[in-house]
């Protein structure tokens, strides 16, 4: 079987660092924002280039946190990506605020940048684009955009850890990025855990405060708050797990790399790379019209694959009440219908490469 992850080999590779930092917080009896979170968090903006980084409980949460501190709330509107994992336009919903959801771009599977600005009305505070896959979304648009318009931006970094644009990496250029350390992404944990970036001192304290009860000192409360906080045990994994993040993305992109080459000729649509940011490809996302062919083939020959993401979100039940959701949205909709990742993970071999290709190429013939 070859699966769409394969976290214990990542595992053994560390274990004896991953154990031995285990057993410290176990020893230290430490487990609540002790010394390994705030290690990690200075070690994380000195990679990520940020003045602060402030973790927090979940991927989930550092989109809640950073609307929150933003003071996005009720009568808002964000400007957002239908076609992503659900905590994009949740977090929105959380705060109060209006998600609007406008098409993406047919290639990078990002949002469009046009789409973006023809959306803006008065209510319109921020635009959340998602980095999907690991593709950065075309920020100096966005960027551009958002100046002439005086909005802010929240990056929706939880597939990009480590992607670069212009030399940035995402999350770093704007009021706030959003991570997750989820186990199977580029960067992941042992269980739940997310980050939040920002450059911006009072926004920082802001989100320290948020996450811990809305607390600065213990039993003092300036406001209402959450109970947010990444454990020691995740943030001693993390810092192991840190200085290897540039190897494993390079490794994804041999993978990925090897795809294309074993995948040209076929009547499929590999990823595209835009040359606006560097792809560190958390999925390897196809499109093709013989999905159903495709994923059959692999099944059979005990290959996993999966569909990210089937139905949109301005399609699905738990947005059916908003006002401007769109009847229809035609790009999203047909890459949700075409799309299929295949597995994708540094440790995955060439040879294993071949096989899915192969199989895929059978499935085809």
């Amino acid at each position: 079987m070859i699966p769409m992850v394969d976290l214990q080999r990542q595992y053994q590779t560390l274990r004896p660092e991953i154990d031995a930092a285990l057993q410290d917080v176990l020893q230290g009896a430490r487990f609540i924002l002790g010394p390994n979170v705030q290690s990690l968090e200075q070690e994380l903006a000195t990679y990520l280039g940020v003045d602060h980084a402030v973790t927090c409980a979940s991927g989930t949460d550092a989109l809640h946190l950073a609307l929150a501190a933003a003071g996005i709330g009720p009568g808002d509107e964000v400007i957002t990506t239908p076609f992503t994992f659900i905590a994009t336009a949740e977090a929105i919903r959380y705060v109060g605020a209006d998600p609007v959801f406008v098409d993406i771009e047919p290639r990078t599977f990002n949002i469009d940048p046009d789409q973006v600005e023809a959306a803006i009305t008065e209510r319109t505070r921020a635009i959340l684009p998602v980095h999907l896959f690991g593709q950065p979304a075309d920020m100096p648009r966005l960027e551009a955009i958002a100046k002439a318009h005086k909005l802010m931006i929240v990056e929706d970094c939880a597939q990009s850890f480590g992607a670069t644009v212009d030399g940035v990496q995402t999350g770093a250029g704007n009021a706030f990025g959003c991570f997750s350390f989820f186990p199977s992404k580029n960067l992941g944990a042992f269980g739940d855990g997310g980050l939040v970036t920002t450059s911006c001192a009072a926004s920082a304290e802001a989100l320290r405060r948020l996450r811990n009860h809305g607390s600065s000192e213990r039993y003092y409360h300036d406001e209402i708050g959450y109970n947010s906080r990444l454990d020691e045990m995740q943030a001693a994994i993390l810092r192991v797990k840190l200085p290897h993040i540039d190897t494993y993305n390079a490794e994804r992109r041999r993978v990925a790399a090897r795809y294309r080459d074993g995948l040209t000729g076929l009547p499929v649509e590999v990823p595209f790379e835009d040359g606006i940011g560097v792809h560190v490809y958390h999925q390897y996302t196809l499109l093709s019209d013989h999905r159903d062919s495709i994923m059959q083939a692999l099944q059979a020959a005990e290959i996993a694959n999966a569909i990210y993401y089937p139905v949109p979100l301005h399609q699905q039940k738990a947005f059916a009440d908003l006002d401007k959701r769109p009847a229809s949205l035609p790009v999203t909709e047909s890459v949700a219908a075409r799309c299929l990742s295949l597995p994708i993970f540094p440790e995955l071999e060439d040879a294993s490469i071949d096989r899915i290709c192969s199989t895929i190429r059978d499935a085809l013939a």
